[in-house]
């Protein structure tokens, strides 16, 4: 399939999930969430995990505030990614609290990298990267918001990663719907709301 019909599925299918998203109603949003986030802190990843790479949800996301709250008590470094500016790539910054974080062009809260301390991904540690999408299927693909940033950071990562995806969301086989590039990097596990999906070795 050329790129130009691949773009214009995964556009057609960005707009369909955007509309069955918000048609879901915040207190199913949040009734789900609720689950999954109990579903994720049971996982052996997240309790053996020293460090936790997290998005900080924006509108409709799966929201990880909970989350990050939870690995804080749990003595974890947890750690927010900045995405650099005219690229695809994200560093990650650490942060203990959520103030001081500053909205990017996106309109994604980030850490300031001029006074955060950056985590480095080659240090040592045990490392559980949580990852958004608008939907993932059974195999661990996802489709997301068209920036690339971590379909970059999937590639070159050596810990466990984690998509997060309410049930109501998750899609079936994202490869045969012609959606997935060849250069696109399955998640290890999604945990949703009902399930939690073994996608590749860990």
């Amino acid at each position: 399939m050329c790129a130009n019909a691949m773009d214009v599925r995964k556009q057609e299918l960005r707009r369909r999930l955007r509309r069955l998203r918000a048609e879901l109603g915040h207190a199913k949003r949040a009734d789900a969430d609720a689950r999954i986030q109990d579903k994720l802190l049971a996982l052996p990843a997240y309790r053996e995990a020293d460090v936790i790479l997290t998005y900080l949800d924006v509108g409709a996301e799966v929201c990880t505030r909970g989350i990050v709250r939870k690995a804080w008590q749990d003595g974890k470094v947890v750690a927010m990614p900045y995405c650099v500016p005219h690229t695809r790539l994200m560093r990650w910054y650490c942060i203990d609290s959520f103030e001081g974080l500053v909205r990017n062009r996106f309109g994604v809260d980030e850490p300031n990298p001029s006074v955060a301390f950056e985590q480095p991904l080659d240090a040592g540690l045990r490392m559980l990267a949580l990852v958004p999408g608008l939907t993932f299927d059974a195999q661990g693909y996802r489709l997301g918001y068209g920036g690339g940033f971590y379909d970059t950071f999937l590639e070159g990562f050596s810990g466990v990663s984690v998509g997060l995806c309410r049930e109501a969301q998750m899609s079936a086989g994202l490869r045969a719907q012609g959606v997935v590039d060849s250069f696109d990097m399955p998640v290890h596990l999604v945990v949703t709301d009902q399930s939690v999906y073994t996608c590749t070795a860990i």
